[in-house]
């Protein structure tokens, strides 16, 4: 008779009656919290003046160990992918937080223990970002096996999306409080007990909840299947070089050149904070709006929705004051709640699951590895033609790119069919 109750239920968020769904929120939840306090932590554990064998560390250091927790993500999600389709999600996503939990745990203890080399703090935090790029493929595969209801997958994936926007939001505010008062160990200390949260809560999932299949054959034989499985589907790759020419276009420029601009018309770092902030707000209300919502063309949508990013740039290349800059950033968080929900959606309601932790990690490699690129030369390029103009180009290939995206029918007219893709055909066993 529960059963048939919870079966009833209709309500926006009634996804959370799924018990393996409330469990896994649960713990991702607390766990992004965690990781979104962690940057402004590890940010001041290299700056601080008191710090490293050397006295403490630049820009130059900080660089180093933020690119230390990049590098290990692009290169470990492809290998991630496999791993998680052979052996199943929910037991990759559990390696992954025990490993980040130790890791935080042990940068505490070396911050408490007197300030460490800037070295060691790379090692360190290139070990964190393996984890997370162990983590991030296995996401994507794992949620559509915490349902017992198909049609719940895109209240699913909002859930998750505004828990991200509100850690976005909400982690760094506590984190720079808790690093003002008690100092970084602290706050990575509350890191990875979230971590060890996020652990816990993926125990209480069944064994049943992977979806992902185990496969024989070599690693770079599954690699290649992947990566067929993934370039077969012109949506799949289309939306994903969409996405991975915005990060280097238009975000990364955006994310570099922003703080600058403030600088000399925005009221500086508290006007950029505000800008950043009502973003994030943004994508809260975006997910809100998504709650019980399922469009038709769900592509199309969600590609409509990308065009919002254009906002900012353009704001802040047309010098517009902060309540115009921040309105436009508001409007772009909405579209990145959306888009990104209908995006994982369909890749999730489309792709089958032998093969789904595979294309979301050549998806998540796609969609981010130029953005480190475009963080390097934002800077050099707005020097030669000035700041505006780069922020103004990046606007202005957003629109032309989505309009082209949404002149596909590949992506425009793709429609919920209400059944999965075929599966791959099995790989036959190497003989003997």
């Amino acid at each position: 008779m529960a059963v048939d109750v919870q079966t009833r239920r209709t309500g926006r968020l009634a996804v959370l009656g799924e018990r393996d769904f409330r469990w896994f929120f649960i713990g991702y939840a607390t766990s992004l919290i965690g990781s979104s306090m962690a940057p402004v932590a590890l940010a001041f554990a290299v700056l601080d003046d008191g710090g490293a064998t050397t006295g403490g560390g630049g820009g130059t250091e900080l660089g180093w160990v933020m690119a230390a927790r990049i590098l290990p993500i692009v290169l470990v999600m492809p290998v991630g992918g496999v791993i998680a389709d052979r052996v199943g999600s929910r037991r990759v996503m559990w390696a992954a937080d025990v490993l980040r939990c130790v890791v935080q745990a042990v940068f505490a203890a070396v911050l408490l223990a007197g300030r460490p080399s800037i070295w060691v703090m790379v090692a360190l935090v290139a070990v964190w970002g393996l984890g997370e790029g162990l983590f991030m493929p296995a996401l994507g595969a794992l949620v559509p096996g915490l349902l017992r209801r198909e049609e719940r997958l895109s209240d699913a994936n909002t859930l998750l999306g505004l828990a991200r926007s509100v850690a976005t939001v909400a982690g760094p505010a506590v984190a720079g409080v808790v690093t003002a008062v008690h100092g970084p160990a602290a706050v990575l200390a509350v890191d990875a007990v979230t971590y060890g949260i996020g652990a816990f809560a993926l125990t209480r999932l069944p064994a049943s909840a992977p979806v992902a299949a185990q496969r024989p054959g070599s690693l770079s034989a599954d690699l290649r299947d992947g990566w067929s499985e993934f370039r077969s589907r012109p949506w799949l790759w289309i939306t994903t070089v969409h996405m991975g020419l915005f990060n280097l276009l238009v975000w990364a420029p955006f994310l570099v050149l922003g703080p600058l601009t403030a600088q000399h018309g925005l009221g500086g770092a508290g006007g950029w904070g505000l800008v950043m902030a009502v973003y994030g707000a943004g994508a809260v209300v975006g997910g809100l709006l998504m709650l019980g919502r399922r469009p038709g063309r769900p592509l199309a949508v969600a590609t409509v929705a990308t065009l919002g990013w254009a906002l900012p740039s353009a704001a802040l290349a047309a010098g517009a004051s902060l309540p115009w800059t921040a309105a436009a950033a508001l409007l772009a968080g909405v579209g990145s709640a959306v888009c990104g929900t209908l995006y994982a959606t369909t890749m999730q309601s489309w792709v089958p699951a032998e093969v789904l932790a595979r294309i979301s990690a050549f998806g998540g490699l796609g969609a981010f590895v130029l953005g480190p690129v475009g963080l390097a030369v934002a800077g050099p390029l707005s020097d030669r033609i000035g700041a505006h103009a780069v922020l103004l180009s990046g606007a202005i290939w957003q629109l032309a790119a989505g309009a082209v995206v949404l002149a596909i029918p590949a992506v425009s007219a793709r429609r919920w069919g209400g059944e999965r893709e075929a599966a791959p055909a099995p790989r036959p066993a190497p003989e003997r």
